[in-house]
C-alpha cells in the first residue's frame, strides 16, 4: 500500500494562499515548495507531519512560529 502524501497544493490553496505567501508564513524554503508541489521530491517525514499541523490548524502554527521563531542560521 502506498503511503498517504500531504497533497501541498491542496493545503496551499484551501489557504488562499500564493507558493511564496505559504513558504514565508510558514518557513518553507520556495524551492523546496515548488518540488513538493512539483512531484519532483517528496516531503520526508518531519515535514509530512508538519504539512499535517498546518492543514489542520494552520492559524496555530502561524502563531507558534511568531511566538517562538527558529533560531537563525549561522
Amino acid at each position: 500500500m502506498a503511503r498517504r502524501r500531504p497533497r501541498v497544493t491542496v493545503i496551499r490553496r484551501a489557504l488562499r494562499m500564493t507558493q511564496e505567501q505559504f513558504s514565508a508564513e510558514f518557513g518553507i524554503p520556495l524551492g523546496t515548495l515548488r518540488d513538493w508541489e512539483q512531484e519532483r521530491a517528496e516531503p520526508d517525514a518531519p515535514a509530512r507531519a508538519y504539512l499535517r499541523a498546518i492543514a489542520g490548524n494552520a492559524e496555530a502554527v502561524a502563531k507558534a512560529l511568531k511566538t517562538h521563531p527558529a533560531p537563525a542560521a549561522e
